[in-house]
């Protein structure tokens, strides 16, 4: 009789490990296989940096909440966030705060942030001039004619101290510009063109998209955008639609890429030409 007692309990606790065993399987945060959610998220192009960053934003969110992280490449900034609109896809990672803004309001639709990423902070570059003081009277300096970037790089030369701009919180033009004691020439110029024109003019701003590629560089930067108050409109954001700014699934994806890893990643692939902002106090 013991040894059947003995035998009956050994089957139960074989039993209740299989249950537990089981159990982890289909609840366990590491081993959510089975059962685990995806989040789509759109980006534009695919870059070795951008790779490497989502895929191990998608192994975090699978090991700790069973949650799988896809991308889903765009080739222009606008349609990712129709696709968000659709419900194509979940999430998008693609924005400035002023270009989800403008977008949507542009577009009669409600886009929200649903966590900071990174700012790459523009420079004003010159092939002339080695210092900001030594810009003389009367320079020219290019901005690009974009309305977002155009109100971003003069926001740059007020930080400079060049110009001074009306207060406002609309996006600055050359008619906002109140004080210029250098007498700058501003001059606008389109986005893809600046880089081009460095040599022509005492300075230019120029947008990360066309530096890297034309080769500029600490060598030919004589200021650089600071990440306060007046560049808040070029942090960049994961984004959502408004009526689901709550979901629990996309605010842990967002955990995923606020990590002490993704800033080691943009180190390595960045350098400085790109900054996490998401644990940064704005003055």
């Amino acid at each position: 009789m013991a040894r059947k007692r003995r035998k009956h309990l050994l089957i139960g606790i074989i039993a209740c490990l299989c249950l537990l065993v089981s159990g982890w399987f289909s609840f366990g945060p590491g081993f959510a296989n089975n059962n685990s959610r995806e989040v789509t998220i759109g980006i534009v192009g695919q870059s070795k940096a951008e790779a490497a960053i989502w895929h191990k934003v998608d192994q975090k969110a699978q090991r700790d909440y069973g949650i799988k992280v896809k991308t889903k490449v765009f080739t222009d900034y606008n349609q990712p966030n129709k696709a968000l609109k659709n419900g194509d896809i979940d999430l998008n990672a693609i924005q400035t705060t002023t270009f989800m803004h403008t977008w949507s309001k542009a577009n009669h639709t409600k886009i929200v942030s649903l966590g900071q990423t990174y700012i790459a902070p523009i420079r004003l570059y010159s092939k002339k001039y080695h210092k900001l003081n030594q810009l003389p009277q009367g320079a020219t300096i290019a901005i690009p004619s974009d309305a977002a970037t155009e109100s971003r790089a003069l926001y740059v030369l007020k930080n400079a101290g060049l110009i001074k701009l009306r207060p406002s919180h609309k996006l600055k033009t050359i008619a906002d510009i109140i004080q210029n004691r250098q007498n700058l020439k501003i001059k606008e110029v389109s986005d893809e063109q600046c880089a081009r024109i460095i040599d022509s003019v005492s300075a230019v701003i120029v947008n990360n998209d066309f530096a890297i590629p034309a080769g500029l560089g600490p060598k030919e930067t004589i200021y650089t955008e600071p990440i306060n108050h007046d560049s808040a409109g070029a942090i960049n954001n994961i984004c959502a639609r408004a009526d689901q700014k709550d979901n629990s699934d996309y605010a842990k994806v967002v955990k995923c890429y606020q990590t002490a890893e993704t800033k080691r990643l943009y180190r390595k692939y960045y350098g400085d030409m790109q900054q996490a902002v998401w644990d940064v106090k704005l003055n």
